[in-house]
């Protein structure tokens, strides 16, 4: 019984574990960055038509973390563009 050679997919991998790790390290960068401007700008509220909401800590931490994932996207995308150029 013939086994398949494992190295070319461990290599492959640990790759994807390393994209994955970059991945989270961003959107929680992004969302610690989100969390230090919504404690910096502090309380606010949303008011339409005489009523009013509370924004919290939460929509601050999410678009934080969206913020990183797209600036990992636009590192990613500009890191592409120079490896097919070379």
């Amino acid at each position: 019984m013939n086994q398949p050679n494992q190295s070319h997919n461990n290599n492959g991998n640990k790759e994807k574990i390393e994209t994955l790790k970059t991945v989270a390290l961003a959107a929680t960068g992004g969302a610690a960055a989100g969390g230090i401007a919504s404690t910096a700008v502090g309380g606010m509220g949303l008011a339409v038509g005489g009523t009013a909401v509370a924004i919290g800590i939460a929509p601050w931490l999410l678009a934080g973390g969206l913020v990183g994932l797209a600036g990992y996207g636009i590192y990613r995308a500009l890191k592409s563009d120079k490896s097919k150029h070379r």
